[in-house]
Order: C-alpha cells, then sequence, then structure tokens
C-alpha cells in the first residue's frame, strides 16, 4: 500500500507507457442450480508463497521494488507457477521513474468474457524491505486462489481474470496504466475488482471496502458466518489499486488488516491483538518479512477471498 500524501498524483510525477426470468407463481422451470461453493484456501500453501516471495528478496538486494531485480524476478516466479496450471499469462510494460515496470495478468479459459471478475493485488515492495505483509500476503493469497481454480478445474459463469500490479508503491502506476490502456467497452466489462493490500497484518483487523454494496456484501456474509465483526476500510481509501478502477466507473471491493493506524481498545477487545499499537508495526520498513504475518488474519482472508471469487463469478 501506498503511502498517503496529500496533493500527490501520479500524474503529474509520472508517465506510464506501453503499451431473469421472471416466473407466475406456477412454474414448470427448472430451479436455477446452486452457486459452486468456495473451497478452503490452505494457508500453509498461500505461506509458502509467501516463503518464495522472501527468497526472492533475500536473492536480490532485500527487496522486491519497482525497477529492481527483485520485482522482475518476483513477476517471473508467479508467470511460471500459473502458465504450468493452465491460465492465460500476459506482462505488459511501462515506464515510472525512468524504469520498466511490469503488470502480470492472467485468464482463466472460459466464463463470459462479457462479464469479467478480477482479482488483483501489488506485487512491488517498498526499497527498505521485502515486503511481505504489504503486500506479499495480497500477491501470494491471490496466487494460490487461482491455482485453487485451475486445481478445482472450477467452471464460472463469469469469466475470472487474476493480476499482480507493479508501481504500486510509487503512486498505483501499475494499475492505472492497465485501465487506461482498456478501451471503454472492455472497461465495462468487468463487473467487478476485488482488490487485496495487506492481509496479514501482525496485529490484524478486519476491514471490508464498502464502495460498491454488492461486493461488500458478500464480504461481510462471509465475516458474519464465521462470528466475525468487520468494520469498513478508510485507512486504505484511495491508497490502492482499486483506486483508478473505481474511478473509470468499474464497481470495486476488497479486504485489508491494518498498516500504520493505531488499534483501538474497542477493536483489540473484538479482534484480539494489542490496543495502543499499529496493525503493522513494520510497515514500509526492513522488517516487513516473513515473521511480520499474523496467521489466523492470513487463513480468513484468504478463504473470504474465494468466497467472494467463487459468489460473484458464478
Amino acid at each position: 500500500m501506498k503511502l498517503s500524501v496529500p496533493g500527490r498524483t501520479a500524474a503529474a510525477t509520472l508517465m506510464a507507457v506501453a503499451g431473469l426470468l421472471t416466473t407466475t407463481a406456477i412454474s414448470t422451470a427448472a430451479p436455477a442450480p446452486e452457486a459452486a461453493a468456495a473451497p478452503d484456501i490452505s494457508v500453509a500453501a498461500v505461506q509458502a508463497h509467501l516463503a518464495d516471495l522472501q527468497g526472492v528478496a533475500d536473492a536480490n538486494g532485500g527487496n522486491r521494488a519497482h525497477g529492481s531485480a527483485g520485482y522482475k524476478a518476483s513477476v517471473d516466479h508467479i508467470k511460471k507457477k500459473l502458465d504450468d496450471a493452465g491460465f492465460t499469462t500476459s506482462v505488459q510494460e511501462f515506464t515510472a521513474g525512468g524504469e520498466t515496470g511490469y503488470n502480470l495478468v492472467a485468464d482463466w479459459p472460459g466464463g463470459d468474457d462479457g462479464q469479467v471478475v478480477m482479482a488483483g493485488a501489488h506485487l512491488d515492495s517498498v526499497s527498505d524491505g521485502p515486503g511481505i505483509n504489504d503486500n506479499g500476503s495480497g500477491s501470494a493469497a491471490v496466487l494460490e486462489i487461482a491455482l485453487t481454480v485451475a486445481r478445482e478445474q472450477y467452471k464460472p459463469t463469469k469469466h475470472l481474470r487474476f493480476a499482480w500490479w507493479g508501481a504500486e508503491e510509487i503512486g498505483m502506476v501499475g494499475s492505472s496504466h492497465y485501465v487506461d490502456s482498456l478501451s471503454a467497452g472492455d472497461r465495462g466489462k468487468i463487473s467487478g475488482y476485488l482488490n487485496f493490500d495487506m492481509i496479514g497484518s501482525p496485529n490484524a483487523g478486519y476491514f471490508v471496502y464498502d464502495d460498491d454494496p454488492a461486493i461488500e456484501k458478500t464480504f461481510k456474509d462471509y465475516y458474519a458466518g464465521k462470528d466475525i465483526t468487520t468494520e469498513p476500510d478508510d485507512e486504505g481509501d484511495g491508497r490502492s489499486d482499486h483506486a483508478p478502477f473505481q474511478q473509470a466507473g468499474v464497481p470495486v471491493g476488497g479486504l485489508f488488516s491494518g498498516a500504520e493506524r493505531t488499534k483501538s481498545a474497542e477493536q483489540a477487545q473484538k479482534w484480539g491483538g494489542t490496543a495502543g499499537e499499529a496493525f503493522d508495526a513494520c510497515y514500509h520498513s526492513s522488517c516487513d518479512k516473513a515473521s511480520n504475518i499474523d496467521e489466523t488474519a492470513l487463513d480468513r482472508n484468504s478463504d473470504a477471498i474465494a468466497y467472494a471469487v467463487w459468489g460473484l463469478s458464478s
């Protein structure tokens, strides 16, 4: 998640280039099939992806920042897993701050391409550390859900697309470039974009984006079924990759476990953790590494993402 800088816009400082059927009281129509239930997502598998990203950072100067060898190695690593699983992948290049950046986009074959459900996360870290919560956590969860789609040979009604964005930390450049590169018609085909930026904070909260009522309800229904009370996310408003989609008129939603803000006593009472401390004390720091993850939050949020992906694409 990028820092909130008043008055700063990516456009001003960075240049991105690239390239129902109504029934009567008596009906003989067969009932609609129930939506496929989302599978349980293995938190161990998500953690294994995080270990891989930590290893990439360790081998490349300790970070996975835009323009670094660590970022490109992160893209290559995830792309190979998706290619091997049967996705159609593409790498979109752009330029920001004099450096080449990359978006990775993966399409699951099938489904109505006039109704596209997207799930995405930024893959870059800041230059000060490996970025395992921000945002290896979101990237790893989205990856494992995509791989679960492939293992399950899921056949959604809508088309599924997954994305990993570059240069979020310097102004959401990659996602902005992707949205800007779409025609108005293609933007109109995206029925929802789901964003996951920091979902394993060590002093975790459970925040749900409140931008689109239908998507918000999907996530809140999941958590209600687990007896977990959520709050609307306002810390991350406009600070992550959902913002370019929302500005283009695409319905957006997502999850967030907190960054530099302090957990209140009331929040600690309902969620656990420590009141008076940041949700993530290692936010944008060198200590944002594999140990900077709350396994319970990572597990719950990964399952919630799968619940939304299956539910919104059925």
